[in-house]
């Protein structure tokens, strides 16, 4: 199956796939560029399409599982190079359709799902615009892919956006009937349609549609906006969009009934949530919030397991230092009374020295009164600098990041990083966490194991020849790499809820199951925590 996206999408020539079995349930979530960057269990840096897929359909996916311009290309250019071709002229067409169409074919037979053996189905999305020129050798591979496949094993669904005129209130099919028809003079016609507007599609619009897309009305699909995105499988359920594609595909006699009953009680639960839970943001990209996305739905995900929703104030981080550069009073005064009305802080991960002076004094103000807190990569740094500097009386410590002549770097750069290399230099993927000890927050809310794996993505750590000194004050350090070496969670005993972690817990969030990190953080915002931990540990 194919969706081609038909609007605001940053990444032009990009394939995702994503193989599952038939009774999964695949749907196209977000089309928002971001400056976010997912990691995989293999250290995979992706965009936010594979964690909305790994989000919603429950899988571990590889960085295999992306396709870019530049991995085809590079791919080919090996090939070339160890004389693959014979001293051929290197194509476009036969040789990097033919590259894309080999790279999803053997994508297609590696299962993600846990389950064993080659998947039924294979999803693959194709972001960007029609007539894109980026896209254009995707195209021609899919269309390729087609003719060998055979119609009943290729399902096309093309996705586009139904505007509506201001002025008149009408519900405009022109741009997707040019879409369409751009689509099929490039030798693919779409079997169904997926229209995204504000408003449910009128009958005529559907008609219209139908009868210059050449799409059966049964076929065109509508996804409207809706109360939660977790309304959007029931929505494609309620139009039987399942039913359209496994008939396409033939697969109506060997796939399972759909189950939706959990996902709708999380959906109408979320629906029915009055009370919220005040969470402030503090970051260096909160203008850009989509960079952030993995732990705003990672939030999304422990508010709901609590009962609330989730309100999140952002707080620039410049905004609470006294001396940034172009802040008005007002602006700086506003950025400390949101901090102080919180009931929760969290610091993401982030890179570069802007903010850090408004991090550290959020981290403070959150450990001196008592306010639960999150510090996730450079959060966790920022606050073994904050407790250096206020607690250990080392005014200098820092982080080699921000200030290599510091006598105090309490935060390092990594040994086996690279300083000329920003690309794949640094520590990523799914690592093993090592709990010291099971008498801690973070050892009871992931349920007392030896272990967990979280993903990282960073490039600096906590320096290991300062940790006696940090421990003997009174910040301890409960999760360690395999080595002993390499600090992977802190806490700080007494606190409410003081606990960073080297690793992005966000990424293996789940609807359902939300991460442990995140969970605590809410439970103890909400004075639930202890609770919780005593429900938990007697295993009710």
């Amino acid at each position: 199956m194919v969706s081609f996206s038909n609007y605001n999408h940053q990444h032009a020539a990009q394939i995702s796939v994503e193989p599952i079995h038939a009774e999964g349930c695949q749907d196209r979530l977000s089309q928002h560029p971001s400056s976010d960057k997912g990691v995989l269990d293999d250290g995979g840096e992706v965009d936010l399409d594979l964690g909305n897929y790994e989000r919603f359909l429950d899988v571990t996916l590889t960085r295999d599982n992306n396709i870019t311009t530049g991995k085809i290309y590079q791919s080919v250019l090996e090939k070339e190079r160890r004389g693959n071709y014979l001293g051929k002229t290197v194509q476009v067409v036969p040789h990097i359709t033919d590259a894309i169409k080999n790279w999803i074919e053997s994508v297609a037979a590696i299962p993600v799902d846990g389950k064993e053996g080659p998947a039924d189905v294979c999803v693959i999305e194709l972001g960007g615009t029609v007539g894109d020129i980026e896209s254009m050798p995707f195209i021609e591979a899919l269309r390729q892919l087609s003719f060998s496949v055979g119609q009943d094993n290729f399902c096309l669904i093309h996705v586009s956006l139904i505007p509506v005129l201001g002025v008149v209130g009408e519900q405009k099919t022109k741009p997707t009937q040019h879409s369409v028809r751009e689509l099929r003079a490039l030798g693919l016609t779409p079997h169904l349609l997926a229209c995204r507007s504000a408003q449910p599609l009128l009958a005529n619009t559907k008609e219209k549609l139908s009868q210059f897309c050449h799409v059966p009305i049964a076929n065109i699909l509508n996804i409207h906006d809706v109360p939660n995105i977790w309304h959007i499988p029931l929505l494609l359920r309620s139009q039987n969009a399942h039913h359209s594609i496994l008939q396409q595909l033939n697969l109506l006699s060997i796939a399972a009934p759909s189950d939706l009953q959990a996902w709708t009680k999380m959906a109408e639960t979320y629906d029915n949530i009055t009370n919220s839970v005040r969470i402030a943001m503090v970051g260096k990209y909160v203008g850009l919030t989509d960079s952030y996305l993995s732990v705003v739905k990672a939030l999304l995900h422990a508010c709901i397991a609590c009962s609330l929703k989730p309100s999140i104030d952002w707080i620039a981080a410049s905004d609470l230092e006294d001396d940034s550069a172009n802040l008005t009073p007002e602006a700086h005064a506003a950025a400390w009374e949101t901090l102080r009305n919180a009931e929760c802080v969290l610091v993401p991960g982030g890179f570069g020295d802007r903010g850090v002076k408004g991090m550290i004094l959020a981290a403070k103000y959150a450990r001196e009164n008592n306010v639960p807190y999150l510090g996730i990569c450079l959060g966790m740094q920022i606050s073994v600098i904050e407790f250096a500097r206020s607690v250990l009386g080392l005014e200098r410590a820092n982080s080699s990041e921000f200030d290599t002549e510091s006598p105090d770097n309490v935060v390092i750069f990594m040994p086996e990083g690279s300083r000329t290399h920003m690309g794949s230099t640094m520590r990523l993927g799914s690592r093993k966490t090592i709990f010291q000890t099971h008498d801690c927050l973070s050892s009871k809310l992931y349920c007392n194991p030896k272990y967990v794996d979280e993903r990282h993505r960073h490039r600096y750590e906590v320096n290991p020849e300062v940790i006696g000194a940090l421990e003997e004050a009174g910040l301890k350090f409960v999760g360690k790499d395999e080595t002993g070496k390499r600090m992977e969670i802190l806490e700080l005993p007494g606190h409410p809820y003081y606990v960073g972690s080297q690793f992005h817990p966000e990424f293996k969030s789940r609807p359902g199951r939300p991460s442990p990190m995140f969970l605590g953080l809410i439970l103890a915002a909400t004075k639930q925590l202890e609770a919780y931990l005593n429900t938990h540990q007697n295993g009710s």
